[in-house]
């Protein structure tokens, strides 16, 4: 009796050993986990979206926790109309392209480009063929012009149009009657700076009517490079007046057939102006015969009819 009144009088002091009560829904502490691992979450509410900062996760997917301290990236959504199987190569149908990813572009890459750069309007037409030569060149702009300017339309032809419009220059005095009676009275001293001054000015006045006329080409829309198109405009400018000059030489600036021939090349001249700055600017012929109007009414004034 004794022994079970020392035993139970024990017993009533104390309560039976029981495991430790669990804390309230949200109070828990956080057990420890094992070394080298993350820690595991606190019991509570669910935690929302965690997003993880740079450096942080495998690839930078978003990843959600639960209160179990499992870790479970979201599956990344392929981009519209690429089905399951898509991105970047090694991250299982990665792609940067989804929301909440950065792009990634290489050192110089135009991340808008789509392989051409946009211009407005039509294309501007390159060069169909190599440079020709001065031979070639001179031969194509009677026999194909529009050909000829469409292949030059990007070179440079300084050589044969500085070339050819100074010996025109030369040629020409002799095709106007009152230089002609100048030089041909003058003394060899004398005769020789005037004729070499001619060559001059109408190499000077060659440059200048091709600079006008390719500004307004420019102005009109066009695209040309404008050392083509006033070297051409110089060989058009001395080519379509030869066969003019070379019976003015014999027969004088007011003969008929001169100024017949006169009025034919300068309407050669014309056609070719046209053409040069339509396949050099690529404009329709109305602004192209529009923008060579100033370059044909002055060679007609101080050449074809020598009212200038």
């Amino acid at each position: 009796m004794a022994g079970f009144r020392i035993g139970r009088g024990r017993d009533n002091n104390r309560t039976p050993q029981q495991p430790p009560r669990q804390q309230p829904y949200g109070q828990q502490q956080p057990p420890q986990a094992p070394y080298g691992q993350q820690p595991y979450p606190p019991a509570g509410p669910p935690p929302q979206q965690q997003w993880p900062q740079p450096g942080a996760g495998g690839h930078g997917e978003p990843e959600y926790f639960d209160p179990y301290g499992q870790q479970h990236p979201q599956a990344p959504q392929p981009p519209y109309g690429h089905g399951g199987q898509g991105g970047g190569a090694g991250h299982g149908g990665y792609t940067n392209d989804n929301p909440g990813h950065t792009q990634v572009f290489a050192v110089g890459e135009d991340p808008y480009s789509q392989g051409a750069t946009y211009h407005a309007g039509p294309a501007a037409a390159g060069p169909t063929g190599p440079r020709l030569p001065w031979k070639e060149l001179l031969r194509g702009i009677v026999t194909r012009p529009g050909q000829t300017f469409l292949q030059m339309r990007d070179y440079a032809v300084w050589g044969p149009a500085l070339t050819v419009t100074f010996l025109y220059g030369l040629l020409a005095v002799f095709g106007l009657d009152d230089a002609r009676k100048d030089v041909i009275n003058a003394t060899l001293s004398k005769a020789v700076p005037i004729v070499l001054s001619a060559g001059v000015a109408f190499l000077i006045c060659g440059l200048l009517l091709g600079a006008v006329t390719h500004t307004l080409a420019r102005q009109l829309g066009g695209d040309g490079a404008w050392q083509p198109t006033v070297g051409l405009s110089m060989l058009v400018m001395s080519l379509t007046d030869a066969p003019r000059l070379l019976f003015a030489v014999f027969l004088g600036g007011d003969h008929g057939l001169v100024q017949v021939l006169g009025w034919a090349t300068w309407v050669a001249a014309g056609f070719l102006f046209t053409s040069l700055i339509a396949k050099s600017h690529d404009l329709p012929w109305p602004k192209a015969l529009g923008a060579s109007a100033i370059q044909l009414i002055a060679l007609l004034s101080i050449i074809k009819l020598g009212t200038i």
